[in-house]
């Protein structure tokens, strides 16, 4: 039967085309440029705030961080004022893809539509259900041609010769427990993560190709994509162990070895 195989490229697309950066920003709370900073101050700790937007007018027209004002706890806001860089602004219709690279540069994005910041994103956000789909659907086409190149690369289930007896054993046992709902397909369906990791990673050519530079190194990075994986199926904090840093570079590092696997056929 030939395997159909998703496409990393169609994940970018659906991403790309249905759901954007609007979907995990948050307003940017604001004060007046007059307001003093004492009151400022009491608010942002009171609300756990490390910036609020300062206002011209109606018009948002700059920022304070709460570092600046701990420093300084008197006068009003607009002393402290700091201009927008263009480096810290992202249109609210930028693809959600598109953020993980940008976050990796600054520790917050101010977002502008129709030209006016209304709207903050920082790393935490990255917390949120639509990047966690995004990220659960990477892990999991990576899991699927992971299952590809293990069919390709082990004809006439020469893989049970390979796979190590309990774990043979185990996949064996979840086949039988389908049999009986007459459920069961093939009995590679059954293998988990780790099997696929260890039958790609037994095959040198195959590694190399996936340029993992080493079994070693391909195991420690296919490694951290299954404990995101898990730490994603079961709601968890997405950085628990690592840091955010780790997580963005895994997050791309995922996409980079998926399209990788779609060129072996």
């Amino acid at each position: 039967m030939k395997q159909l195989k998703s496409r990393s490229q169609d994940l970018r697309s659906l991403f790309e085309n249905s759901i954007t950066i609007e979907y995990v920003a948050e307003p940017l709370k604001a004060v007046t440029a007059d307001a003093d900073v004492t009151e400022v101050l009491d608010w942002m700790q009171l609300q756990d705030f490390d910036v609020v937007g300062v206002k011209t007018g109606n018009t948002i027209s700059g920022y304070v961080e709460i570092t600046t004002l701990l420093q300084s706890k008197s006068g009003k806001c607009r002393d402290y004022q700091r201009v927008f860089h263009p480096q810290e602004l992202v249109a609210i219709s930028t693809p959600l893809m598109k953020l993980f690279p940008i976050l990796q540069q600054t520790p917050r994005l101010f977002v502008l539509d129709c030209n006016k910041v209304t709207g903050i994103i920082t790393c935490g956000d990255l917390q949120k259900a639509p990047v966690r789909m995004l990220l659960f659907g990477l892990v999991t086409l990576l899991e699927m041609n992971l299952l590809r190149l293990v069919r390709l690369y082990y004809p006439q289930d020469s893989w049970q010769k390979v796979l190590k007896p309990d774990r043979l054993e185990a996949a064996q046992k979840l086949w039988r427990e389908s049999q009986e709902r007459n459920e069961a397909t093939d009995l590679l369906d059954y293998l988990q993560f780790c099997d696929k990791r260890e039958l790609v990673l037994n095959q040198p050519e195959l590694f190399q190709q996936l340029e993992l530079k080493s079994k070693r190194f391909g195991e420690r990075f296919l490694k951290s994509s299954e404990h995101l994986r898990n730490r994603l199926a079961h709601a968890q904090s997405l950085v628990s162990g690592s840091s955010w840093k780790d997580l963005i570079s895994l997050a791309e590092d995922m996409e980079r070895l998926l399209v990788r696997c779609e060129e072996i056929e």
